[in-house]
Order: structure tokens, then sequence, then C-alpha cells
């Protein structure tokens, strides 16, 4: 089991510090949230809570994710990175590409880039994104920022995107692996047949094995069921050693671990006692 521990959503003075403890303490990664703003007025329901409120997000304070990486791998030697989920669909391909890209070089290949479309379909209206079709969108996305980075002339004409050819340089030395985010069927297929992993948003044991369970029949079904495969999820079940033996028996391979519920409770806590948290369980579970 790899284990990251999650940055984001807190005072922005700590994210560095943390990025430095964490790696100190042994953690393989970091995960860090995307979001790009909150609308003064909105109808869509978030998925991934009880209620679909989206309230608890009005006064979090969010730096932009890729910036995020940036800084806290400029600080850093060892650790990880991934995106927990970045929301692709509602940017602009190429510069997203130039900007992974960017990450990579400089970090020495140190991220993995956790993509989804977003569930609000006010972040399109805010990006002036048509909400219409983000699937397919998102489909072509994926295409343009694996074609720009082999560093050769890349041009792209489908429905939602005309591109053409053009390279990119630097490009990293090694491919950007593609962690699809979503629960939906849809996304369950993107993962399985394009991407490189899995990220669960949250989900109890009994659904968290049949989407795993789900996506290692459609990789199956696609011929990629031996490419290599990662499958995050967040820890709330990984805080007793029989709970991590359990994940890592239905094909989690890696835990995103925080210790406050995101959706309910305000970042009131302060770095050292977010140090000593994440010192603590690494050596209650990482390295006992």
């Amino acid at each position: 089991m790899r284990f990251s521990y999650q940055v984001g959503m807190c005072d922005p003075d700590h994210y560095l510090p943390l990025a430095k403890a964490a790696e100190q303490a042994g953690y393989h990664g970091i995960a860090i949230p995307d979001s790009i703003c909150y609308p003064q007025e909105a109808s869509s329901k978030y998925p991934y809570n009880k209620d679909g409120s989206r309230e608890f997000l009005e006064s979090v304070p969010f730096v932009e994710s890729l910036i995020a990486v940036a800084a806290m791998a400029a600080v850093t030697e060892r650790i990880r990175f991934a995106t927990f989920v970045y929301k692709l669909a509602v940017r602009q391909a190429p510069i997203v590409a130039k900007q992974v890209q960017g990450i990579q070089v400089l970090s020495g290949n140190r991220f993995d880039f956790g993509i989804g479309i977003s569930p609000w379909e006010e972040d399109f209206a805010v990006c002036g994104v048509p909400w219409d079709k983000r699937g397919k969108r998102f489909d072509e996305q994926i295409a343009i920022l694996r074609g720009l980075e082999t560093g050769e002339y890349f041009g792209y004409s489908g429905e939602m995107h005309r591109m053409p050819a053009n390279k990119m340089n630097p490009v990293p030395t090694q491919p950007t692996a593609l962690l699809i985010g979503g629960h939906t069927e849809p996304a369950l297929k993107r993962a399985a047949q394009v991407g490189d992993g899995w990220m669960c948003a949250g989900a109890n044991l009994a659904e968290l094995e049949a989407y795993i369970g789900r996506i290692q029949q459609l990789r199956a079904e696609y011929g990629t069921a031996d490419k290599p495969f990662r499958v995050f999820t967040t820890g709330q079940n990984a805080f007793t050693k029989e709970g991590i033996e359990k994940l890592e028996s239905i094909g989690v391979t890696d835990v995103i671990i925080g210790f406050r519920n995101v959706y309910e409770m305000e970042d009131d806590q302060p770095l050292e006692k977010k140090i000593a948290m994440l010192n603590w369980y690494a050596g209650e579970f990482m390295h006992g």
C-alpha cells in the first residue's frame, strides 16, 4: 500500500511545511484537491457528500492546484504529487499540457495527473465552456494531453476540438500517469480503457469493492488488464491495520490520508498539530 497525505483546503501558509513534513515522515505522495471558484448562485448538487450541498466550500481557500504542486515540488526532493482531481474539462487542454510538462521537467517526473470533468455546471459557465457533451470534450482532451507530451508535432481534429499541429519543448522523459476520477459508469469505462488509474472520492467498502470489480471487468473487456493500474481512495477505512489489509485485498493501491471530514469540518488546526498527526499516522500504520 502507498500512502498520500492530502494538502489543501487549508491556510495557504501550511502547504510548503506540510509537504516537507510529509516527505520527511515517509509518505509516498501528496494529494491536492482542485477548485476554481465559488459561484454566488448555484443549482448543481454535489455527488460525493450525503445531502448534495456545497456550502462547505464557500469560505475555503483553494490555491490553484498546479501552482500548489509546483511550489511544493520545489521544496521537496522525493515525494510525488497527484491532483485529486483536477477539473480538466473546464480548461484549455494545450495550456494544461504545457503546465503539466513544466511540472514534470522541473520536479523530475514526480507528478501523477488526477483528472475529471467537474460535477458543477457553474464551473463550465464561469469558464465559458459548454456543459453539453462534456464527456466527449474530456475524452478529446485526454488524447491532446498524451499527443502533446510526445514532443513531436501533434494536431487534433475532433468533434469538440480543432488544434493545428504543433510541438512543445521541453517534455517529460516519461509519460505522465493519467488517473481518472468519477463514480459514474462512463467514468469507470474511461478509467479502464485509457487511464493509468482511477480515483475514488469516497465510498464505503462495499461500494468501493463494486466499483473496483466493475473496472477490472471493463479492463478485461478492453484488453487493458495487463497494463499497470493504480486505485486511489480516501482513507476513512485506513485507520486500522485490518482496514488497510481489506483495502489491499480488494485492489486499492493508494490511500489518501486526511484527519478531518472536509464536508463537515473547518480547517482550524494549527500547523504543529497537523504535522504531529501526519507523523503519528506514519509511525502507527506506515512503518509498523
